[in-house]
């Protein structure tokens, strides 16, 4: 009883860990991937944990957002595009593409060569660095200041961006996104609530992958874990954005990426002291 105590004090963790990180441009695979090693909470069952529990962020999105994501979905056909849930849902979809195609070509070789701190920690490295010097170039060179005027172009161009956080696991999937969108001309808000929306079809179609080949094999105790995960992840994650939308209202991210360069610093050190594993 004992032991399960301790699992679900695990769970919880990582759980406030996922709701905090999902949507932040800091990575919250690197960050889980990192947590694991800490809490000794490996083996199969926590790379699925991990993926799942990320739905539960995605909820959080999908409540922030559910007046504006219901308009889409009521103005979704539209053979013209001019509506805005017919160009919205198009330019999701355009975006999603680019990382679909590298996720299905690369996700054997990222799972058993990337999945750990090291490259994790180099990713947040670099994203880090590559965060200060896009924003200080792009953030203020941005013409599309609401989602509903992103073009085709924009929307294929911040996809291929999202290809970065695919192959390279601890890069952020919020970073390249945003990141992406200041490069085409979006404004720092445009680019972050992009990237919520195009982070639904991706992560749902991601995590629904892992299920199908899993949900069989699961225990009761599993189950039950991965549903305290995704409850805790999903709570945390609805104050996270909130806050993170108003903050990129008034303030810069490099912050961020000075935490994601110390954070890298700090496990690239644990990592050639030998506290964590490669």
């Amino acid at each position: 009883m004992s032991m399960n105590f301790l699992l679900i004090i695990k769970v919880i963790i990582l759980g406030i860990v996922e709701g905090v990180t999902e949507f932040l441009p800091i990575s919250s695979t690197g960050h889980l991937i990192m947590f694991n090693d800490l809490l000794n909470f490996k083996g199969e069952f926590s790379n699925l944990f991990d993926i799942v529990i990320q739905l539960g962020a995605i909820l959080a999105v999908v409540v922030l957002f559910w007046d504006k994501l219901l308009k889409s979905l009521k103005t979704v056909v539209d053979p013209s595009f001019k509506s805005f849930g017919s160009k919205l849902w198009r330019n999701l979809i355009i975006a999603f593409i680019p990382s679909g195609v590298v996720g299905v070509l690369f996700h054997h070789f990222v799972d058993k060569h990337l999945m750990k701190v090291f490259p994790v920690a180099l990713a947040l490295l670099v994203g880090g660095i590559l965060m200060i010097l896009v924003e200080n170039k792009f953030r203020n060179n941005n013409k599309t200041n609401d989602i509903s005027d992103v073009t085709v172009k924009q929307a294929f161009i911040i996809g291929c961006f999202q290809c970065l956080s695919v192959i390279w696991p601890g890069f952020s999937r919020s970073a390249s996104t945003i990141m992406g969108g200041w490069i085409v001309g979006l404004s720092t808000v445009a680019a972050a609530e992009f990237s919520f929306f195009l982070a639904i079809p991706t992560m749902i179609i991601a995590t629904g992958y892992t299920l199908l080949g899993n949900l069989s094999v699961l225990t009761g105790m599993e189950v039950i874990e991965i549903a305290i995960g995704f409850i805790v992840s999903f709570i945390v994650a609805l104050l996270v954005v909130d806050k993170f939308m108003n903050f990129l209202k008034k303030r810069s991210m490099r912050i961020f990426a000075i935490y994601r360069i110390i954070f890298s610093i700090i496990f690239l050190i644990l990592v050639f002291t030998k506290v964590v594993s490669i």
